[in-house]
């Protein structure tokens, strides 16, 4: 692993860019959502299309807002459940998301995907050709799992990761420049001299990488920073690049494109 600020030149050419909003930068612990904080991520969005950028969002949250909406304060942990809070929060979700890029005059469209998504090659195929026709359009697509209808997904032995599986293979599917994981810590942190230090940079993820962390237990994300290398590292194998870096931070997503010196840098390597 080593820093060079020339390594984050190929951000700053990037045309296609998928950013993937984790959970816990969306909605609280009590699934309230954070409304500032999605309002920043919009405008920072919105920005990047509005440069001639083509940015497809991958996000999380659907359970997290119907728990709010519903009244639950802790994740239900039976499968019918889980998916009425999943269909209540997504309409909420998506209304949020369309309310704040039309005052930013974007368009929005949602994608919902599963598994089976990603088995077929007829539906391989149809999912590339709409979200190219959605590029195509200037329109942003919103994509997340669909809970609602996912039975085996949405369990954490099978699930995408708090989407951080889907948003790689999302990459690979539009062969997109740049993958940009927010989540809620600064990127991959590892021990060094006593004291958790970001890593600047990863040339290629081993399995001494994966050593550095640990699997999330957090109550409302189904991911950890063990899927996001996971993700990271097919995204790499495919040839394109990936940050990992804090989602609650004003005009990250400016910054990370800028080529500033944030979060944690993983080069292609396909």
């Amino acid at each position: 692993m080593k820093t060079s600020r020339k390594y984050r030149e190929v951000l700053r050419d990037a045309r296609r860019i998928v950013v993937k909003i984790g959970t816990r930068v969306l909605v609280q612990k009590n699934g309230r959502q954070e409304k500032q904080r999605i309002r920043a991520l919009v405008r920072d969005i919105a920005g990047l299309r509005r440069g001639g950028r083509e940015v497809v969002i991958v996000t999380s949250g659907a359970i997290g807002a119907g728990m709010e909406a519903l009244g639950i304060t802790t994740r239900p942990k039976e499968l019918h459940d889980l998916q009425m809070a999943a269909a209540v929060g997504q309409c909420r979700l998506m209304a949020r998301y369309d309310e704040l890029f039309q005052k930013e005059r974007c368009s929005v469209g949602q994608v919902l995907l599963t598994h089976d998504n990603f088995r077929h090659k007829v539906r391989i195929a149809n999912m590339r050709r709409t979200l190219e026709s959605l590029l195509r359009k200037n329109v942003i697509p919103i994509i997340n799992e669909n809970d609602v209808v996912s039975s085996e997904e949405i369990r954490a032995d099978m699930a995408f990761g708090d989407n951080d599986m889907l948003s790689a293979l999302v990459v690979k599917l539009i062969r997109a420049d740049v993958l940009i994981i927010l989540t809620t810590v600064d990127g991959v942190l590892a021990d060094q001299n006593g004291k958790r230090s970001r890593i600047r940079c990863i040339e290629s993820i081993t399995r001494n990488t994966f050593k550095l962390v640990s699997s999330s237990k957090d109550p409302l994300s189904r991911g950890g920073m063990m899927t996001k290398l996971k993700a990271a590292q097919a995204v790499s194998r495919a040839g394109s690049a990936v940050v990992i870096a804090d989602g609650r931070r004003a005009g990250m997503i400016s910054r990370i494109v800028g080529g500033d010196d944030v979060g944690t840098f993983v080069l292609p390597s396909g």
